[in-house]
């Protein structure tokens, strides 16, 4: 079970992240600040010690405008009309991987694991137990999203992401980290890189686009939080809709469903998501409408980038954006859609470990 931490981001927001490291492998503890009663805007989870996998964005856009435009039936389900939608994997015991070597009394190396919008800490819990041997893996709940506060005026801006990334770095402890981020998160990660090059080690960045993605793509979004029907009755409802019912949903996409279920908090009047939309959509203003090539170009450190063939981020695109970075390597994995990592954990990990291994190995 993953260990909480408080940490403070930028602007006093109160950050919650989640230590996975094995108790037997826990670098030296670094102190941990302490902070008032956790906020209470929107409910956590009934079991908030215990983040369990959530979604992130919507799946691949179909129409005008690519990246984001609108949800798609989801991560799993392929984009090609009539296709039938693949079921996530059975999450069968792995092999651990083998641990880093490490010197006696040298700390373990720092990960850092940001999720994208919508999405939370454990929802890396899939792929996480596959790496945690001799590194310290740190996952966070950005602000907004899991158990962290939800600052009812914000901000919710690309500069606030970043400087809780980097606040979270360094109040436990992690630097030089390896960030891994997802979507949204992964883009925190390469400003963070570009900004801050003495808290990175490396990077890896999963299914996130360098481009912009366009005014049309932000308001079809507003238009499909309008269309939610919440407050849903029960899980049950949360399931059928999402997975069934969406407008956006072409086929029954049982998986779907089920993501979502995972971030819906009970209140009285039934099942509501844990983050607030308008707060979703806020923080993608801040990223949406402009590209991000510029940053990309200023991250020095060794850079993964990793895509699923029916993802969001394009073969084209992703070669372009590892033929920017000045030290740039490439990895797909196959039948795996935007959230690769959590559809296909074991594909992911066999793409990302090796890489890992390299750079953590000290």
């Amino acid at each position: 079970m993953a260990r909480r931490l408080d940490v403070t981001g930028a602007d006093g927001v109160r950050l919650t992240a989640w230590d996975h490291t094995a108790p037997d492998r826990t670098t030296p503890a670094h102190p941990v600040p302490t902070h008032p009663a956790p906020d209470r805007t929107v409910p956590a989870h009934r079991n908030p010690d215990h983040p369990v996998p959530a979604p992130m964005s919507p799946a691949r856009a179909a129409g005008p405008g690519g990246h984001g435009i609108v949800p798609q039936p989801g991560p799993d389900a392929p984009a090609r009309p009539g296709g039938r939608p693949v079921p996530r994997p059975a999450r069968v015991p792995q092999a651990p991987v083998a641990p880093a070597r490490q010197a006696p009394g040298v700390p373990a190396p720092g990960v850092l694991l940001l999720h994208g919008l919508m999405g939370h800490a454990g929802h890396w819990a899939p792929a996480v137990r596959r790496f945690t041997g001799g590194h310290r893996v740190v996952a966070l709940d950005q602000r907004g999203h899991g158990a962290s506060e939800k600052p009812v005026g914000g901000p919710f801006t690309r500069e606030a992401y970043v400087a809780d990334a980097a606040a979270v770095v360094e109040q436990l402890g992690l630097g030089p980290v390896t960030l891994v981020g997802h979507s949204m998160g992964a883009l925190t990660a390469w400003q963070l890189a570009a900004e801050r090059p003495d808290l990175v080690r490396a990077l890896v960045i999963c299914d996130m686009r360098a481009s912009a993605l366009g005014a049309a793509s932000q308001r079809a979004w507003q238009d499909w939080f309008r269309g939610w029907p919440v407050p849903f009755p029960s899980l049950e409802a949360v399931h059928r809709w999402f997975g069934d019912e969406d407008p956006w949903v072409e086929t029954p996409n049982p998986a779907r469903g089920a993501f979502f279920a995972e971030v819906m908090a009970e209140h009285p009047d039934g099942w509501r998501p844990v983050f607030d939309p308008e707060q979703m959509l806020t923080s993608r203003e801040t990223w949406v409408h402009d590209a991000h090539w510029d940053s990309l170009a200023q991250v020095r450190c060794p850079t993964l980038v990793v895509r699923g063939l029916d993802g969001e981020l394009g073969r084209a695109e992703a070669q372009e954006m590892v033929r920017v970075l000045p030290h740039g390597a490439y990895a797909e994995i196959p039948d795996a859609g935007h959230l690769l990592h959590y559809s296909h954990p074991e594909a992911w990990s066999e793409a990302v470990e090796p890489f890992l291994n390299g750079v953590l190995t000290p």
